[in-house]
């Protein structure tokens, strides 16, 4: 009766029945215990079940469960909107509500390309992406990801026209990486030339592509690449709806280097992995765009549950809890060390970023043995091809962190 997402379903073994979280660990109904090693696609960043954002969401349950979000305003939102601002860029003041990472992006794609539509500028219809990119699963998303993307090669035929860029991998032991940069900046330099006025704007994954399979770029070539399009009065989005919230180090992927972008999205995370919903956040200058007594020059967008106080309530108890003291902030200096002092044996490509590290293994089924190894011993991760990777929940422990790493060895 269930369809699942991402899942062949001739072939995939039925779902464990799981009926309890409890910090890093998943219950199933049987009394089995899985150590969530990929935070449940990477939402659960305090781990499951944490008992001050359920009971954040139980209190505001009982005081408004949501109000349609044109006429109204309310509370939560306000809150968790004052609570951001003291995190992200002052630049980006600007909050559109949505509900998952792929509306997050979709709100930007098409508040980009309106905002030259309001300004009077038109043929400002290609985009800019980079090769590998993952963005969603909406068509504008899909649009982006290009035509290449693994993901969603079926419906390129529908898709939106975008330009897309090479990445220069970064990784342990990388050669010539430099070089590399500079080669794909010059020859954006030359597709700039030629189509530059006609590009509306450049999306990314900032540093780390996760999907494609957890690939690394440098900051410094993230900078050289958003001064380049800018020359060209092009618009830069940033997809941070994975590697927010501490993710990568830093409260934000964009935090490792001196680029703002105009839009930048955020989901995954915010609610702690308790409800969906997600933002998109722009700058005045794009705001002001849509300010208008014509009505073709407003924002026409918007979802059921937009803003949602319970979602918003959560996400602000999330959002206090990783900014109390030094607490989940050291917690998470314990994974970083962790991934930077311990090694993983037989494997190459090694990358690591904040609370991620990722590898190669040589082959997908070379993956998916030691994926099924460790699921055999409590230890539930998802391969990416031939690459693995853990994403651990802040609350996961010193112990939890040497068991997995064993398993990987061990059957590596």
């Amino acid at each position: 009766m269930i369809w699942r997402p991402f899942t062949q379903e001739k072939t995939a073994p039925p779902p464990v029945k799981i009926v309890r979280g409890d910090g890093a660990y998943l219950i199933s109904e049987t009394g089995e215990k899985y150590l969530d090693m990929i935070s449940s696609w990477f939402v659960n960043i305090h781990g499951h079940a944490n008992p001050e954002i359920a009971e954040a969401i139980a209190l505001q349950a009982r005081t408004l469960e949501h109000v349609i979000f044109t006429k109204f305003s309310h509370e939560p939102a306000e809150k968790l909107i004052e609570s951001l601002k003291k995190i992200v860029p002052k630049k980006l003041n600007r909050y559109f509500f949505s509900d998952n990472g792929s509306t997050a992006v979709e709100v930007a794609l098409k508040m980009a390309y309106q905002y030259f539509k309001n300004i009077g500028v038109e043929n400002r219809n290609i985009f800019l992406s980079l090769e590998g990119g993952y963005y969603g699963d909406t068509f504008g998303a899909m649009s982006v990801a290009g035509t290449n993307s693994k993901y969603h090669a079926t419906f390129s035929e529908l898709f939106f026209k975008t330009v897309m860029i090479d990445v220069p991998e970064y990784y342990d032991g990388v050669e010539s990486v430099e070089e590399k940069e500079d080669e794909i900046i010059h020859e954006l330099g030359k597709t700039l030339e030629k189509i530059g006025d006609k590009i509306c704007a450049l999306i990314l994954e900032p540093l780390l592509q996760g999907s494609f399979g957890m690939r690394l770029y440098r900051s410094e070539f993230l900078g050289k690449l958003v001064g380049k399009v800018r020359e060209c009065g092009i618009l830069v989005i940033f997809d941070e709806v994975m590697t927010g919230f501490y993710r990568t180090g830093k409260m934000f992927a964009m935090s490792h280097c001196n680029v703002v972008p105009d839009f930048v999205c955020l989901s995954k995370g915010l609610t702690g992995g308790f409800l969906p919903l997600a933002l998109t956040i722009a700058t005045d200058k794009i705001y002001d765009a849509f300010l208008s007594n014509d009505r073709r020059k407003t924002f026409l967008h918007g979802h059921s549950y937009t803003a949602n106080p319970i979602a918003c309530a959560a996400a602000r108890k999330s959002l206090e809890i990783l900014q109390r003291g030094e607490e989940t902030v050291a917690k998470i200096k314990e994974i970083v060390e962790f991934h930077e002092t311990h090694c993983i044996l037989n494997a190459s490509k090694r990358r690591t970023i904040g609370t991620i590290i990722a590898f190669d293994v040589g082959s997908e089924d070379k993956a998916n043995f030691v994926i099924n190894k460790a699921w055999e011993n409590g230890v539930f991760l998802r391969p990416l091809g031939k690459t693995i990777y853990i994403f651990p929940p802040y609350c996961i422990s010193g112990g939890d962190l040497s068991r997995t790493y064993d398993i990987i060895n061990k059957y590596l």
